[in-house]
């Protein structure tokens, strides 16, 4: 049976240049980077270079680039420790974070919320835009930190993110966004963040998980969240992932040089199996005529649960999600649709299929001959159920 991948916004094969880059430190380049005989030495070489091919990549100072497990480590690091930055600057201790944020910011908003700070939702339009007018609320109120991310996780939305940028700095907050879903797949705006915080993940672009970075501006602009050693100006302390950290520079500097050329060729294949879907009754493309990504396609089916769907999808060889693939499993709609307004009924039908730079013509045509019959076979077990 053929095997389709369409999951590319949960994880990306490594490529074979970010694979040769890292194996040395696997290998004979194995040291710990703060010991200061030989070995340790070629392995801060190799960390140094790495962050300044990174920062090369992202347009920061090598100095900003703070390495870190991954994506969610790097929101946590950004929300909370710059919430707690904040308050130690005597700033109000408060977050105002987009409605339809990835749960590690949500999160990491809730934990300020719980150690008794505020943490404000901003609500976005059907469109999924972020409400600019309770942003600027937020802001009059002293809201010293504000989350959105770039490229949303499940539906491929493109916040505007240099004028939220901007507004946030004209009114003294940092502003934060989650670039997870944004590298490689939107055209890189490195100047309207030169103060912000920005968040990366090295499996969504062809690297390896484990692995992330948060550019962070100043060095007050967070409070660590972790203690040890000292490491990267004690903001995240602990023995580096050198390895890891030389795949992630290789695989987001490769992303961000390829993005034109991504992009185009992407978009064009989203759009045919856009069109093709459209065509099955009652299925909707979800944020149709908003901006977004180009490697995601998010729809709803009416009169069908997404999970029977994915399972039919699978054993007819397409591998799609529901949404956050880390959400997988979960009871409730997706809490990105309910604030877009999406009803629940309707939210609970919700597919993802995400595509990559391994994504072909025939893997389009696969999904699109198998995705009928799997909506007409989840109907009908939603039918049946329905009368149990």
């Amino acid at each position: 049976m053929r095997r389709t991948y369409l999951d590319h916004a949960a994880t990306t094969p490594v490529r074979d240049e970010v694979l040769d880059a890292m194996l040395p430190y696997l290998r004979e380049r194995f040291g710990n980077p703060s010991s200061a005989h030989a070995f340790g030495r070629e392995a801060r070489v190799g960390l140094e270079r790495a962050r300044r091919e990174l920062a090369g990549a992202l347009g920061c100072e090598p100095a900003q680039v703070v390495f870190t497990s991954g994506g969610t480590e790097a929101d946590n690091l950004a929300v909370l420790g710059g919430a707690l930055a904040a308050r130690a600057r005597g700033r109000r201790f408060a977050v105002a974070v987009a409605a339809v944020e990835h749960k590690a910011v949500l999160a990491a908003a809730h934990e300020v919320a719980a150690r008794g700070g505020e943490a404000r939702l901003l609500p976005v339009d059907a469109g999924g835009a972020v409400d600019r007018a309770a942003l600027d609320d937020a802001l009059a109120a002293g809201v010293p930190l504000v989350s959105c991310m770039w490229v949303n996780n499940e539906t491929g939305v493109v916040q505007p993110v240099a004028d939220l940028a901007a507004r946030c700095r004209d009114a003294g907050a940092r502003f934060h966004t989650d670039a997870v879903q944004a590298v490689g797949k939107v055209a890189w705006e490195a100047a309207p963040l030169r103060d912000a915080l920005v968040a990366v993940s090295a499996h969504k672009v062809g690297g390896p998980k484990g692995i992330g970075a948060l550019v962070v501006p100043a060095r007050q602009a967070v409070a660590p969240q972790l203690f040890g050693g000292g490491q990267q100006l004690d903001l995240r302390p602990g023995t580096e992932n050198v390895s890891g950290a030389v795949g992630l520079a290789r695989a987001v500097a490769l992303a961000i040089a390829e993005q034109a050329a991504f992009a185009r060729r992407t978009a064009a294949l989203r759009d045919e199996l856009a069109r093709a879907l459209r065509q099955v009754p009652d299925v909707q493309v979800t944020a149709e005529g908003a901006p977004r990504a180009p490697h995601i396609l998010h729809v709803t089916v009416a009169g069908a649960q997404g999970g029977s769907l994915l399972v039919d999808l699978d054993l007819q060889g397409v591998a799609a999600s529901g949404g956050a693939a880390c959400a997988t499993g979960a009871s409730v709609p997706s809490h990105v649709l309910g604030a877009m307004g999406i009803p629940g009924d309707r939210a609970a039908g919700g597919v993802r299929f995400s595509l990559g730079r391994e994504t072909t013509a025939a893997d389009i045509a696969h999904a699109i001959a198998a995705f009928p019959a799997a909506v007409e076979r989840a109907r009908a077990l939603a039918g049946e159920l329905g009368h149990a």
